[in-house]
């Protein structure tokens, strides 16, 4: 026999085992049958979820900050310039408003002088005794000139009736001037006359020159009469001329008095406003003096202190320190882009998640979410904040819904926050869907429910 004959028996022998080995882990037929109707179930269980009603959402994040401005962390500023002498707080400690926070010193050199006040009402005193002596003055220059009108009434009447009396005489000068007139004409007649008798030998001589000689007279008292009524005449325009000048000298004393009462009231009123900024002087040096000490404007706790040190000067209005007000009404400000900004109303709902309170979230299904808390959307802004994204404002739900706990009393001012607008409700099938094509959410909003109306009324 061949010596490898052996060997090759042994190697059949191997290969009938492994054979028998290799038919024993061969699936039975029915094995096909089971894995078709796995897949069934997870294709039925696919469809199923597929037909899941899904959430849609809104992604942003933000901060938490405070809903009103008086609850958010402000800097406290001193209104006047001055040196540090004293630092009443220390960085965390809580204060009550009105506590003080630190204590300034004068630097101005106008409010050196410890007396001020007292030297400022000295002041004071001596301006209301110049208003008193302008006020003095008024009244004496008010009696002057009620004594010039009198005079002058009293002066006018006797000018007047100076006038008069010359007008008087210049008209009985006028009628005698008439009646010596006639006397006259008719003496010129008598001459005529008389020269004709002569002529005719009816009259002598003598007769004749008589005559003349009363003509002579009669023209002699006409000339008379006619200076006597040209000086009447011209008493008449001296009583008019006395009468002017009264008038003119009245006017001009009259002015001048009227020019001393104008300088009194002028300088009672300019007394006065002297007063006036004395008062406001001797009450801003007392409103100063009180704001030599820094207090806190409302209850809170003093997060840092933005001067250091005694002794540093700071100026007018500068920040010395930051208070962060005490129990302030939280709220979340989230940014969203601007897309979907349209697909929120002011009254959606709102899931936040907080950093530093561990939560699981799911997407589409916000009502089996853990550590997440409810919120409504209290304000959008109307303008885009930096980088493009539109801010909004979310309040705690009042009252808070039963599944939800309030939030956290230990939230902080600035810690992070993620929150999630709830919009309606859409098939997974759909949402899924609308992610392939890029589509945004649905704007179509879902009827109320009578639990929503009762929230809107309250």
């Amino acid at each position: 026999m061949n010596k490898k004959e052996p060997k090759f028996l042994e190697q059949l022998e191997n290969w009938e085992q492994l054979s028998v080995e290799s038919a024993k882990k061969i699936l039975p037929a029915k094995g096909a049958r089971l894995l078709g109707r796995m897949l069934l179930g997870v294709l039925i269980v696919f469809i199923i979820i597929l037909l899941l009603p899904w959430r849609q959402t809104i992604p942003g994040r933000g901060t938490v900050t405070a809903l009103r401005p008086q609850d958010r962390p402000q800097n406290v500023q001193n209104q006047i310039g001055g040196r540090i002498e004293h630092w009443a707080v220390r960085e965390g400690q809580e204060v009550k408003k009105g506590d003080t926070i630190l204590v300034l010193s004068e630097t101005s050199q106008s409010y050196f002088d410890p007396e001020l006040p007292t030297r400022l009402n000295e002041q004071l005193n001596a301006k209301r005794g110049s208003e008193t002596a302008a006020a003095q003055k008024i009244v004496a220059t008010n009696a002057q000139i009620q004594a010039l009108a009198n005079g002058l009434r009293f002066q006018l009447n006797a000018a007047k009736n100076k006038v008069q009396q010359a007008k008087n005489y210049v008209d009985i000068d006028s009628a005698d001037l008439v009646a010596v007139k006639n006397f006259y004409e008719t003496s010129k007649a008598r001459l005529a006359r008389y020269e004709a008798g002569y002529r005719n030998g009816l009259f002598s001589l003598t007769d004749i020159e008589t005559r003349r000689l009363k003509l002579q007279e009669d023209r002699a008292k006409v000339v008379g009469q006619q200076n006597k009524l040209n000086n009447s005449v011209q008493g008449l325009i001296n009583a008019r001329i006395e009468l002017d000048n009264i008038q003119a000298k009245y006017q001009e004393t009259l002015a001048k008095a009227q020019s001393d009462l104008g300088s009194a009231v002028s300088g009672r009123a300019s007394v006065q406003g002297e007063i006036a900024k004395l008062r406001n002087d001797i009450a801003n040096v007392s409103f100063r003096r009180g704001l030599y000490v820094v207090r806190a404007p409302q209850s809170g706790f003093v997060v840092k202190t933005l001067k250091a040190g005694i002794g540093e000067t700071i100026k007018e209005g500068e920040a010395v320190a930051t208070l962060q007000p005490k129990e302030p009404l939280v709220a979340a400000e989230i940014y969203i882009s601007a897309m979907d900004v349209p697909l929120v109303l002011d009254t959606s709902t709102v899931r936040l998640q907080f950093e530093g309170w561990p939560s699981i979230q799911f997407s589409g299904w916000p009502s089996v979410a853990v550590g997440t808390f409810a919120g409504r959307v209290f304000a959008i802004d109307k303008v885009s904040s930096s980088g493009g994204k539109y801010r909004l404002l979310v309040k705690q739900e009042t009252p808070t819904p039963k599944k939800d706990e309030p939030w956290p009393t230990q939230l902080r001012q600035g810690s992070g926050v993620y929150g999630r607008i709830i919009l309606r409700s859409v098939p997974v099938w759909y949402e899924i869907w609308r992610q392939l094509n890029g589509f945004p959410p649905s704007l179509e909003k879902e009827p109320d429910t009578d639990k929503d109306k009762e929230k809107d009324k309250k």
